[in-house]
C-alpha cells in the first residue's frame, strides 16, 4: 500500500454541469493521492473546417470563451490548493483525450458522462463512452444530472466516497478492477461490496426440482468464490460485504448500487463474454448510461512499479465449469 495508485490525473471538461461535478471528483482524488492534475478542453470541430471568414470567426469566438473558462477552472483549483496545468485544443474530443492520456502517462481520466452541444460539431454525448472504450488507462465517469432525476446532483457539495461497489465475474480484468477498488476503499476508509451476477437461464416446461437444486448449487459456488476473494483482502482490514444476485448484469449492478447507497462503482469494461469487439463493454456501457453514482472503469490498470498486489490475478476457477455465469 506504499506505492500511489495514481500520480497524474487528466480532467477533461466541456464546462457543462456534469463536467463541474467531475471537477470536484478530480480535485478530491488529486488531494487524496497527492497527484498532479491537468485540465483539458477540446473545442469540438471536424477535421476539416471551411476557410471562410464566418467559420474562422466562430472558431476564434469559441477559443476565447473557452480560454476564459479554463482560467476560471485553474483559479478555482488554485484556490483549493491544487496547482494545475490547463490546455485548450481544437479537434475531436475522444482522440485528444486519449492521446493526451497516453502521451503524458496519465493514470486516470476524469470526465462528465454527458456533454453539451458544440456550435461547431453538434452533440458531445458519446465522448465518455468512447474514452472508456479507447482510453489507455482507467476512466472515472461522473454523472451530474439524469433525465429521470427530479433534480441534478448539486455542484459545490463535498465529495465523499464511503461505499464502493465492485462487480466481479472472476475474469482477469474484473479482478484487476477489484484490486483497484480495494486500494481506493483502503485509502478512503470505505466499505467495499463484492458482487457476482447469476444471469437468468431460460427454462422449458419440463424443468423441475433438479434444475432448482442446480441453481442453488451455483449460488453457493459463487458465494464461496466471493468468500475466498474477501479472505485474500482481509489483511487490509476492510469492511467487505458479499452479494450474489440474479438477473441481467447491468440491472443487478444498478439495483445493488441503489440498495447500498453506493458512492462509486468500480468495474472492468468487459469480462468473460467480452472477447469480441462487437460485444465490447456491454455491461459497463449499460451501467454508465444509467448510473446515478460515478463509475470507474478499469480496462488497462496502471499500477506503479513496486505495487503490492492484494487480489490474486486468478482464483483457480475453471472457466468452463460455469460458462453461462459471466458479465459480458
Amino acid at each position: 500500500m506504499k506505492t500511489p495508485l495514481m500520480t497524474r490525473i487528466l480532467l477533461a471538461t466541456d464546462f457543462s454541469h456534469d463536467a463541474a461535478r467531475a471537477l470536484e471528483y478530480g480535485m478530491h482524488l488529486a488531494t487524496a493521492w497527492q497527484a498532479a492534475l491537468e485540465v483539458l478542453h477540446v473545442i469540438e470541430a471536424p477535421h476539416w473546417l471551411p476557410g471562410d471568414t464566418e467559420a474562422v470567426a466562430v472558431v476564434e469566438q469559441a477559443r476565447m470563451a473557452a480560454a476564459r473558462q479554463l482560467e476560471e477552472v485553474r483559479d478555482e483549483l488554485a484556490g483549493n490548493g491544487i496547482p494545475a496545468k490547463v490546455r485548450l485544443v481544437l479537434g475531436n474530443p475522444t482522440e485528444h483525450i486519449c492521446l493526451d492520456a497516453k502521451d503524458r502517462g496519465v493514470d486516470l481520466v476524469v470526465l462528465g458522462v454527458q456533454g453539451r452541444k458544440s456550435q461547431l460539431y453538434g452533440l458531445i454525448g458519446s465522448t465518455a463512452e468512447q474514452v472508456v472504450k479507447e482510453g489507455p488507462c482507467p476512466v472515472l465517469v461522473v454523472p451530474g444530472c439524469r433525465d429521470e432525476a427530479a433534480t441534478p446532483l448539486p455542484t459545490g457539495r463535498s465529495v465523499a466516497i464511503r461505499h464502493i461497489l465492485a462487480p466481479v465475474d472472476f475474469s482477469a480484468i474484473s479482478l484487476d478492477a477489484v484490486e483497484y477498488a480495494v486500494h481506493l476503499a483502503h485509502s478512503f476508509g470505505a466499505t467495499l461490496t463484492l458482487m457476482h451476477v447469476l444471469e437468468p437461464v431460460c427454462y422449458d416446461l419440463d424443468c423441475g426440482l433438479g434444475t432448482i437444486e442446480q441453481e442453488t448449487s451455483k449460488r453457493e459456488y459463487w458465494n464461496q468464490q466471493l468468500t475466498e476473494l474477501r479472505e485474500a483482502i482481509a489483511a487490509l482490514g476492510l469492511v467487505t460485504d458479499l452479494e450474489v444476485s440474479g438477473g441481467l448484469p447491468s440491472d443487478a449492478i444498478l439495483a445493488c448500487a441503489l440498495r447500498h447507497h453506493t458512492d462509486l462503482i468500480v468495474m472492468g469494461t468487459h469480462g468473460r463474454g467480452g472477447r469480441s469487439p462487437e460485444r465490447f463493454g456491454s455491461v459497463a456501457d449499460a451501467v454508465l448510461r444509467r448510473a446515478t453514482s460515478p463509475v470507474l472503469t478499469v480496462k488497462t490498470p496502471k499500477f506503479a512499479p513496486g505495487h503490492h498486489r492484494v487480489v490474486p490475478t486468478a482464483l483457480g476457477l475453471a472457466e468452463s465449469r460455469e460458462p453461462e455465469d459471466r458479465l459480458r
